[in-house]
């Protein structure tokens, strides 16, 4: 992790602060990092925010305590997992020297199934961090901190649409999030075919860094991908639907045909992600207006239009190991909340 100038800290703050972030679904493919040290992404990416799907976070500051404290879905948390929170707030800090921090964090959907908690997450915490320890950064720059927890974490600070950026300096800074359309820009569905609640086996940091090494397509990925990021780029402004899920279908099938590339081949699928997926295309043969996309995980994401939902829902559902579908909107971006509130808008 790179170094941040926290010249601008105003001082830690006392008492606690809860945020909130939500989850965001590629729409165009994240995989593959150009710096795996400073979480540096080998592509740029464009997503979307979901509103059903968020993190929230609530971060205290206590000098009298020895070690940071990580408490995720009511479970203490140690190890590895601590450790890179750890890694993150002293990052954020600009220094091992600072007071230990009691962290509780919920998501509420599956987490490391695919859905993008580790997104949602550290995009939360960036926000409480920011706050806890004055460090007044603009939202740019919250997303490249956000970053260096999770890669997708920059896209989760935003609403609506939004694009990662693909820099060229070793030092990450160009390596940002921007909002290309907030969530009033267009009144799309996306809605997650769950097929397992089960945590993957392999996690997204070490299926990039394999598929890296070993794909041989992997340079005709990244090769490909400026003209994905521009023609989706263009779809969205003109809120052409065909051509969005066209692309956000081609970038997916990409993505997962350059993993099952690698040595060994990566697999997230089920048989139900395999099932559902020709359920889609089976929709789309008869006139339904649906496109599919699927991350490090075994969940199908399915993007349509809201006079589209009922009847997709009926026919997913009917799909052996499909458990649930869960509805999302566009998101909001993510924002400081009253804990003490139980609706997270």
């Amino acid at each position: 992790m790179e170094n941040l100038n926290h010249s601008n800290i105003e001082g830690y703050r006392s008492g606690s602060v809860t945020a909130v972030a939500h989850s965001n679904i590629a729409l165009v493919k994240y995989w593959g990092k150009r710096a795996v040290q400073n979480n540096l992404p080998a592509v740029g990416s464009i997503s979307l925010t979901l509103d059903a799907l968020y993190s929230k976070t609530n971060l205290e500051l206590k000098d009298r305590l020895d070690q940071d404290i990580f408490v995720l879905n009511e479970k203490e948390v140690e190890g590895k997992q601590l450790r890179r929170i750890s890694d993150f707030l002293d990052l954020a800090a600009g220094t091992k020297d600072r007071p230990k921090a009691h962290i509780e964090s919920e998501n509420n959907f599956p987490t490391g199934a695919g859905l993008a908690s580790s997104a949602s997450g550290f995009a939360a915490l960036a926000l409480a961090v920011n706050d806890r320890f004055g460090l007044n950064l603009d939202r740019i720059s919250l997303s490249a901190l956000a970053r260096q927890g999770s890669g997708s974490a920059a896209r989760s600070l935003y609403g609506g649409f939004c694009e990662m950026k693909l820099g060229t300096k070793e030092d990450g800074s160009e390596d940002v999030a921007i909002q290309l359309h907030d969530q009033s820009h267009w009144d799309v569905r996306l809605l997650v075919a769950v097929t397992s609640t089960q945590k993957k086996e392999l996690g997204s940091t070490e299926g990039m860094n394999r598929t890296a090494q070993t794909a041989p397509f992997y340079d005709e990925w990244i090769a490909s991908q400026p003209t994905d990021l521009e023609e989706m780029k263009k779809a969205l402004s003109a809120r052409d639907f065909e051509k969005v899920g066209e692309l956000t279908e081609h970038s997916c099938f990409k993505m997962h045909g350059l993993a099952l590339a690698a040595r060994p081949p990566i697999l997230y699928w089920n048989a139900a992600t395999t099932e559902t997926i020709h359920r889609v295309w089976k929709l789309r043969q008869n006139g339904i207006q649906a496109y599919l996309t699927i991350d490090a995980g075994p969940q199908v994401k399915i993007l349509c239009l809201p006079e589209s939902v009922e009847t997709i829902k009926e026919a997913v559902l009917g799909v052996k190991g499909v458990e649930h579908i869960i509805e999302a909107k566009p998101g909001t971006a993510a924002h400081i909340v009253d804990p003490e509130k139980e609706i997270i808008l």
